[in-house]
């Protein structure tokens, strides 16, 4: 008689010992290429609304960093340079409809 134990029981970990079943939250996950050049970076000032129509959309929202690519210090830079062009007119607050 043959118990289930003797048969190969899976108890999760490979031939290593390591746990293979997966799980968990995914810490250290593949990094990301950056999408955003330091040279575009440089750029980028509250002056130059250019540059600054580059990251808002044609409705008038920022873009956010997981589609713009931006570091969160770049962001940060990105988003107040947009505010302070809003502040001076260079940039719309929104945009109307049709």
């Amino acid at each position: 008689m043959t118990t289930r134990m003797d048969v190969g029981a899976d108890d999760g970990l490979d031939r290593d010992g390591d746990d293979r079943r997966g799980g968990g939250k995914g810490r250290g996950g593949a990094t990301r290429k950056k999408l955003l050049s330091d040279e575009i970076f440089q750029k980028v000032d509250y002056k130059n609304p250019q540059v600054m129509r580059s990251f808002v959309t044609d409705r008038g929202k920022m873009i956010p960093r997981r589609i713009s690519g931006a570091s969160a210090r770049q962001q940060r830079a990105i988003s107040t340079a947009i505010r302070r062009s809003r502040m001076l007119a260079l940039l719309p607050f929104s945009v109307t409809g049709d």
